[in-house]
């Protein structure tokens, strides 16, 4: 699963997916515990709630749209294996079971909606609106015949959310953050604290002698399965992405040029004026006010006379498109920085504009962007020619050709690893250049020697196929193989144990003996820092995470140490100062913190309340049937 999870998770397609599904698995899931979620019964239905009951074909439909819910909502397809790894079909069947709750909470409370409230509702929605503000029965039908929807199923479906969220709104109503929690979260965020430390650095560990031969081979002995040899697989790799099939197409110079004239305005920033306005609804005034102006009257005078502040005059710094009026935009982007204009007489009035700053605009060189054109050129081109080639590539690969066979009669740049790790390492500890943008690597570690893998898409619309050529197991290694990396080991171990061992003579002499860490300091040479005021999530640059734990877990005038930036160092702390911060339930920061609380509050609700009632309802699950609607294997359907 885990695998999974990063395999999906990568690029902009798999963070998205993320984003949309991770909040509606913490809901679904949230009411019942793993381990006792699935209980055995006949594989005719998936669940079954209350009288609600769902079959493996009503899944696969159900999870099918989701599915493509989300493809739409990307603009791209998504592939089962990343559906799987998001856990959406657990998603999907946690969403079931909540609403099939609710439902079933609903019919036996006897709550109904009357049609003509039901009727107003839809009509009133601004999605079915059309563009005069009113309900469009055409975009109405339009709207569900792209999300694949009936008019009655629609109607059905509104009318059991409304009753869902009638219950479900019912749970916050009346929840208030009480003060006392309020003020206990806002202490615990905002409390500073001050404290003076020092770190104990590697060299402060003085001269380790190198081990003695006995003493690194027991070490060695003690701890071999660190120092193991990873598993490494040989691969073959044929990448045609833009980027490198691009890099074989040439253009001509005569073209570059001509996409940059023609497309100067994408390497162009336009000029941008500040423009103030005042209109006028009579057009004898504005012309009246527009020769007062040519006559000696300023415009701040004239917007004095209307009453009009700097704020009701300033339309924005604006380029000319983005003027609505084009008799407007004419009239500001013919004066001089200062200067007003007469008046513009437009449909329903007339205006008066001021520019009072002016940016004026620029061109990049065609020199400059030459590179970026040509490479772009050859990208659109490359794409178009991988078309071309994924059929012949997947027509040999049909024939049971290898990869490094393809690429070589097809005369294409191809990739073979003699070994890589699952880090992406190979033996000498580098990291291997990989196509970017696919899980590859993951996909040679799930793959078999011999066997034929689906070709990976890249977010550039590029292809890569890999073929898994062998395998060496992961293996013991022997001393003298990794002497060197033990005996840093070995040292890196020596010198915490001489630091931890410092940093706990220093705290014990301060918190025992009452020493002071100045003293402390002077007489190892030691420099002291001071960390000013810090909060609990800051992230000052001489102290990890680790360390702001512990000094906010401690006493004032305590000492403490932690390790440092670099885990073998040691630092030793002494709390100086607490600040608790003042707790006004009137300050904008304090309220904005209460509805998070009550947010918090009515969650808990929630979770607890939907707990109770699919208890309540014994909701039965059936893995082998939910495996059955997606087609997989039950041991597949839990990893």
């Amino acid at each position: 699963m885990l695998r999974g999870l990063r395999t999906a998770s990568t690029g902009w397609v798999g963070k998205t997916i993320m984003f949309i599904m991770v909040g509606g698995l913490v809901v679904a899931f949230a009411f019942w515990g793993i381990g006792d979620i699935f209980r055995g019964y006949s594989r005719s239905y998936v669940a079954v709630v209350g009288s609600s009951s769902i079959t493996p074909d009503q899944f696969r439909q159900l999870y099918q749209n989701k599915l493509q819910e989300i493809s739409r909502q990307l603009r791209r397809p998504i592939t089962p294996d990343q559906a799987r790894a998001f856990g959406l079909d657990r998603q999907v069947l946690g969403q079931w079971v909540q609403d099939a709750a609710l439902d079933q909470l609903a019919r036996d409370m006897r709550l109904a909606i009357p049609d003509a409230d039901l009727r107003r509702m839809i009509t009133d929605d601004p999605s079915f609106h059309g563009p005069g503000g009113q309900f469009d029965a055409d975009r109405f039908r339009g709207i569900l015949q792209q999300i694949g929807q009936s008019e009655q199923g629609y109607v059905a479906e509104t009318r059991r959310e409304t009753l869902r969220r009638q219950i479900t709104g019912t749970l916050g109503t009346d929840v208030k953050a009480p003060n006392a929690a309020t003020q206990a979260v806002y202490q615990f965020q905002n409390e500073q604290r001050d404290a003076d430390f020092v770190v104990l650095t590697r060299a402060f560990a003085g001269d380790i002698p190198p081990p003695a031969p006995d003493v690194l081979a027991k070490y060695f002995e003690q701890r071999k399965a660190l120092f193991r040899a990873p598993e490494y697989r040989k691969a073959t790799i044929l990448a045609l992405t833009p980027e490198v099939i691009g890099g074989t197409i040439e253009i001509a110079p005569a073209e570059v040029k001509k996409f940059y004239d023609d497309n100067i305005a994408r390497f162009s920033v336009p000029e941008k004026r500040q423009v103030q306005q005042i209109i006028f609804q009579d057009k004898e005034e504005a012309h009246k006010a527009a020769d007062r102006l040519a006559g000696g009257l300023s415009f701040d005078d004239l917007a004095k006379e209307r009453k009009l502040s700097e704020k009701d005059l300033d339309i924005g710094l604006l380029t000319k498109a983005q003027i609505a009026d084009q008799k407007v935009a004419d009239a500001a982007f013919a004066l001089a920085a200062g200067q007003a204009s007469g008046a513009v007489d437009g449909p329903f009035g007339s205006i008066i504009v001021r520019v009072t700053k002016i940016e004026p605009g620029s061109v990049k060189p065609f020199a400059e962007v030459e590179a970026d054109i040509k490479k772009g050129l050859a990208g659109e081109r490359a794409k178009a020619e991988i078309r071309k080639l994924r059929d012949k590539v997947d027509e040999e690969v049909g024939g049971g050709a290898r990869i490094e066979e393809i690429a070589k009669k097809l005369n294409l740049p191809y990739q073979t690893i003699e070994a890589i790790d699952r880090s992406g390492r190979g033996p000498d500890g580098k990291q291997i250049d990989l196509p970017k943008g696919v899980a590859v690597l993951d996909g040679i570690f799930s793959a078999e020697v011999g066997l034929e893998n689906d070709a990976l898409q890249t977010p550039d619309g590029g292809l890569v196929w890999y073929d898994l050529i062998a395998i060496t197991p992961s293996r013991e290694r022997t001393l003298d193989e990794v002497k060197s990396e033990v005996e840093t080991r070995w040292r890196d171990e020596e010198t915490m144990a001489r630091l931890t061992a410092k940093a706990q003579e220093m705290t014990d002499k301060i918190n025992k003996d009452g020493a002071k860490l100045a003293d402390l300091a002077a007489a190892d040479k030691l420099n002291v820092e001071n960390t000013k005021w810090l909060k609990r999530n800051d992230a000052p640059p001489g102290l990890p995470v680790n360390a702001m734990t512990v000094l906010f877990n401690a006493r004032k005038g305590s000492a403490v140490s932690s390790e440092a930036k670099d885990p073998i160092e040691r630092i030793v702390m002494v709390i100086s100062d607490v600040m608790m911060p003042n707790f006004d339930p009137g300050a904008p920061d304090v309220k904005k913190l209460s509805d998070a609380v009550r947010d918090s509050m009515v969650n808990d609700l929630y979770a607890q309340f939907m707990g109770r009632l699919q208890s309540d309802l014994k909701v039965e699950l059936d893995p082998a049937a939910l495996a059955q609607a997606l087609g997989n294997s039950p041991n597949q359907q839990q990893q």
